[in-house]
């Protein structure tokens, strides 16, 4: 004789189906936003990685409600530029985006990054969740402590309202290869990047 009678065999079954179907699903995905120089190269490099949805460039953090790449790049709205992520967690992590950004990046320019300058150049990581925030101000204490042995010029802040860029300045690099190709090197990015980070 079973543990449960047929009719007790049913009522568990009941239970754990209505039990799994009640059970909060993992999203299916999630964003990130991250303000890292011009955001033509910020783009680039998160979209190089296998998880990544969809990505957009555009404005956060200031306090125009209509910013225009004019009005932002003037340094009058407190917005920076900026990349939003959309990306799957089973396939991504978080902290692969981390390590992604702070490789895009001079972290300890408080001017702005290589050939861009100005408040809208700035670095910042706007972050999501309270897990988010966790790790972003980790990675950040450790690039401090045991590489850079300075604080960094890179704000973590409470994510606000993002402003998609105007068309132009969607998905340039892969619009425009050559003249994306051509800004790198005129910025000298990459010399610099590898200047901080190795090859």
């Amino acid at each position: 004789m079973s543990y449960l009678s047929a009719p007790g065999r049913v009522v568990a079954l009941v239970a754990i189906l209505i039990g799994s179907a009640a059970a909060p699903a993992r999203a299916a995905e999630a964003l990130a936003t991250f303000a890292g120089g011009c955001f033509w190269s910020l783009e680039a490099a998160f979209d190089k990685l296998p998880g990544v949805l969809e990505t957009t460039t555009g404005y956060t953090g200031g306090q125009d409600d209509a910013p225009t790449y004019e009005r932002v790049t003037s340094g009058s709205t407190g917005h920076r530029e900026a990349v939003r992520v959309r990306y799957d967690p089973e396939k991504l992590t978080y902290e692969t985006l981390l390590v992604t950004f702070w490789h895009s990046i001079n972290p300890v320019d408080r001017q702005g990054q290589f050939c861009d300058v100005g408040p809208s150049y700035t670095t910042a990581i706007f972050t999501h969740s309270a897990e988010q925030k966790r790790l972003a101000e980790e990675s950040r204490t450790f690039l401090e402590q045991l590489k850079f042995r300075r604080p960094l010029a890179t704000d973590i802040l409470d994510a606000k309202r993002f402003y998609p860029a105007e068309p132009e300045h969607q998905d340039f690099a892969r619009q425009h290869p050559q003249t994306y190709a051509r800004y790198r090197r005129q910025c000298g990015t990459d010399l610099g990047l590898a200047a901080i980070w190795g090859r």
